[in-house]
């Protein structure tokens, strides 16, 4: 059915302004993104079948690149920028109140900032964050994206951001696509690796965070560092 022919109370903008946006469904919310449905669909069923298309429904969604959106029948650039975005923006949302809360002494601090972001990846990404002497974060570097290993994750290339920016220490932080973020013995011997290189350079690692879907370890807290 057309939202248009459905009850003012289900359609999902008068909805959300008389019963609140917390009382619609996902595909409702989608639909609001979305704004309009094709010809013979309306915009909750389009929305319904991009869910129903996303491996794991919103968690799947997450992952969805706009190009990977526009694959789905009814998802034109427009729709599928949109939609991304919205995404995005909910993710840079949640990081934004993780990061006023950011304390370098903290695993779990480091790990919600950057938990949205990480969780959903399909490729394993490595970050640099830079931390000053009174613990304060100075500046997040994007140091590679692929499977991590001691060839991929350079010294030079991890500490080169810390150098120029006088940061007194980093932490790292990298995902795991699996979900799950128990370390790996590459995670291990890298971590090692680098630990000794800022040890040279008079930066120390603070710790290494490695995030899953929704979960993380610390390596530090796991004994995993010295």
């Amino acid at each position: 059915m057309r939202i248009k022919l459905l009850p003012e109370d289900e359609r999902p903008v008068e909805k959300a302004f008389s019963c609140g946006m917390e009382s619609l469904s996902n595909s409702e919310l989608i639909a609001l993104i979305l704004r309009t449905g094709t010809r013979n669909t309306s915009a909750v069923h389009l929305a319904e079948e991009i869910l129903a298309a996303a491996d794991g429904g919103l968690k799947g969604l997450g992952s969805f690149s706009p190009d990977e959106l526009m694959k789905l029948k009814g998802i034109g650039k427009a729709k599928a920028c949109a939609l991304a975005g919205a995404v995005e923006l909910g993710k840079r949302i949640s990081s934004a109140g993780a990061r006023c809360a950011f304390t370098a002494e903290s695993a779990e601090s480091v790990a919600e900032m950057f938990m949205e972001e990480l969780r959903y990846k399909k490729k394993e990404y490595f970050k640099c964050l830079l931390v000053n002497a009174k613990g304060k974060a100075l500046f997040c570097d994007d140091v590679s994206i692929g499977e991590l290993s001691a060839a991929v994750v350079h010294p030079r290339e991890v500490f080169s951001q810390a150098v120029r920016k006088s940061a007194s220490a980093v932490i790292f932080v990298h995902n795991h696509p699996s979900g799950d973020p128990s370390p790996s013995s590459d995670d291990i011997r890298t971590t090692e690796r680098l630990v000794e290189s800022g040890k040279i350079l008079g930066i120390r690692v603070l710790d290494h965070i490695i995030i899953g879907d929704g979960h993380y370890v610390s390596m530090r807290g796991s004994g995993l560092m010295e």
